[in-house]
């Protein structure tokens, strides 16, 4: 996911604020920032449907690979979306000021109980009754394709002295790096 730095305030300053992230690197930012974010918004109809679907989806794991996993009703709209077609965004937010990625992948439906054993816990039956073996729990697995993410170098402290320092001395100094997820 290429963005354009044109106009950008990243070209205004002394600091490299752009950092593209590939395999182990990049599935740690991920789990980093989806860990902080903890539900994201869930797209689908990306291909097939005018518009498309949006809805909050609670994050169950970010894997050693950097799918991303969720937990969803057999009969729900998104599996039979996601029936019809796989594609789907993920937009994560973690904070108001950082912490931001963007996802696009393919998503995998699957009923695979010691994969629900694993991401189980007590809070989870807030939306399914049955407890873990319910026969209408399924699995969602987002296999990123591509990724872009926008976050803090050194954490929203640093970040804010950074801007107060900025508006004293009238030169850029964003904290902010940001760049490609590439996970293999």
């Amino acid at each position: 996911m290429a963005t354009s730095q044109e106009g950008s305030t990243n070209r205004t300053q002394e600091e490299e604020n752009i950092k593209d992230l590939g395999g182990k690197s990049a599935v740690e930012k991920l789990r980093e920032l989806a860990e902080k974010a903890e539900s994201c918004f869930f797209c689908t109809n990306i291909k097939t449907g005018v518009p498309l679907s949006v809805r909050p989806m609670a994050i169950q794991q970010v894997d050693d690979d950097g799918n991303i996993w969720f937990m969803s009703m057999k009969d729900s709209h998104k599996n039979e979306e996601l029936a019809a077609d796989p594609f789907t965004h993920l937009f994560f937010q973690a904070s108001a000021h950082s912490g931001f990625v963007n996802i696009y992948g393919i998503s995998e439906i699957s009923r695979d109980q010691a994969k629900i054993d694993e991401l189980w816990s007590p809070l989870i039956k807030t939306w399914f009754q049955g407890g873990k073996d319910d026969p209408n729990i399924t699995l969602i697995k987002v296999i990123p394709s591509e990724g872009y993410y926008w976050d803090t170098k050194h954490g929203t402290a640093v970040a804010f002295l950074k801007m107060a320092a900025s508006v004293i001395t009238g030169k850029t100094m964003d904290d902010s790096v940001e760049g490609s997820l590439e996970i293999d």
